[in-house]
């Protein structure tokens, strides 16, 4: 909110239009139960918040994992509000989530989970209602589960308004499930043509220019793949799990090669492996923060040695550290 009041200031926003991106349309707040593969049971923490749809229907994704809360929720679905507005999207804003680490799942159970969040919420969500999307630890996958289990709720892909509609409760699916081409590469691709105009600007050439990517998700990996195809020089990748530097360049194909491997990036070509943190502190031209809200603090921003800090992520920059 901090973030609004600056912008509000600036723009001269009244109290009322302030006040109304302050509040949430609605929050919903409940325990998916759940039969695991061993037979107990156990309840995981779901979240959806509907935060505005004056411009049309609440748009965001679902992320899994550990440190998922309300206070998180809430700000990414702000953050949708403001991005589908700026993009010119005739779309709101929401977010989902589930507390949970999906690692420790089995693909029934991760499954059983998907599922059950939308029954949780299949009241509250629709084609012209509500559209969820991957996020953090969803994939096209869950994604086709979610809708498939909308559609037996809901009667079938002819449910209120038309042959195939409510398929389109869900994006973000498998092509052979309705999915769109390029939806998976989209948001890296972005960032890619955020970076070739940038670097125009201020001259970087891509031969000369090093980067170092914090995330190994799709927004990660995929503009790390168009920037090195374009000649950049990809010097740093991470993962939740740790990070690789090398100053004379990384492969993104052969470091994500090594993760699906090993697990993870750290110890690509017996590098010394260091933190997704310290990989923000590392030199480099331009920095890509991709992967979690609250990454860049008033604590490390004046170690971080970038020319440029292109945001890939959802707010990886905290208001003090800006």
């Amino acid at each position: 909110m901090q973030q609004l009041d600056g912008a509000a200031q600036k723009l001269g926003l009244g109290f009322d239009v302030v006040s109304k991106l302050k509040t949430p349309d609605h929050i919903y707040e409940f325990d998916i139960p759940m039969v695991m593969d061993d037979g107990t049971t156990k309840n995981f923490k779901g979240y959806r918040v509907q935060y505005n749809n004056n411009r049309g229907p609440y748009k965001g994704g679902i992320r899994y994992h550990p440190q998922v809360d309300l206070d998180e929720v809430k700000a990414l679905a702000f953050w949708m509000v403001i991005k589908t507005a700026v993009a010119g999207i005739p779309m709101g804003g929401g977010k989902g989530g589930i507390v949970v680490d999906p690692k420790v799942l089995s693909k029934t159970e991760l499954e059983a989970l998907s599922r059950g969040w939308v029954r949780a919420m299949a009241p509250h969500i629709g084609p012209h209602k509500d559209v969820p999307a991957p996020d953090v630890n969803t994939t096209p996958e869950i994604m086709a589960w979610m809708a498939d289990e909308y559609e037996k709720l809901t009667g079938g892909p002819s449910y209120k308004g038309g042959a195939g509609t409510t398929r389109a409760t869900f994006t973000g699916k498998p092509i052979e499930a309705g999915g769109s081409e390029g939806r998976e590469q989209a948001t890296g691709q972005g960032g890619f043509y955020v970076l070739r105009d940038v670097a125009e600007k201020l001259g970087l050439a891509p031969g000369s220019t090093c980067i170092v990517v914090q995330g190994m998700g799709n927004v990660g990996y995929n503009f790390a793949l168009l920037a090195h195809r374009a000649d950049y020089r990809i010097v740093g990748m991470s993962d939740s799990r740790g990070g690789v530097y090398d100053a004379n360049g990384l492969d993104p194909e052969a470091v994500m090669r090594f993760k699906k491997e090993t697990g993870s990036v750290a110890g690509f070509r017996a590098r010394p492996a260091i933190s997704g943190n310290d990989i923000l502190m590392q030199e480099c031209d331009v920095l890509v923060p991709a992967a979690l809200e609250n990454q860049i603090t008033k604590e490390n921003a004046a170690d971080i040695k970038a020319r440029v800090v292109l945001e890939l992520a959802n707010g990886p920059t905290t208001p003090q550290a800006d």
